[in-house]
């Protein structure tokens, strides 16, 4: 059970909380969001993506 909590605590929801995350403003975010260039999805009209997932994208970016 506590997999499951810690997986759903990873998940960041809005455009806004993604943009936080990743250092962007929200515009730019919903740019990178509706291109597909960052790893999320949209669920029932909201977007969602994982904490580590963006993390870990930015990261090999970097690299």
């Amino acid at each position: 059970m506590e997999n499951q909590n810690s997986a759903s605590l990873d998940l960041v929801w809005g455009g806004e909380g993604i943009a936080k995350v990743i250092g962007r403003t929200p515009r730019v975010t919903f740019q990178l969001l509706e291109s597909g260039e960052i790893p999320a999805k949209k669920v029932k009209g909201r977007w969602v993506a994982s904490r580590a997932k963006l993390i870990a994208f930015f990261m090999e970016d970097a690299a």
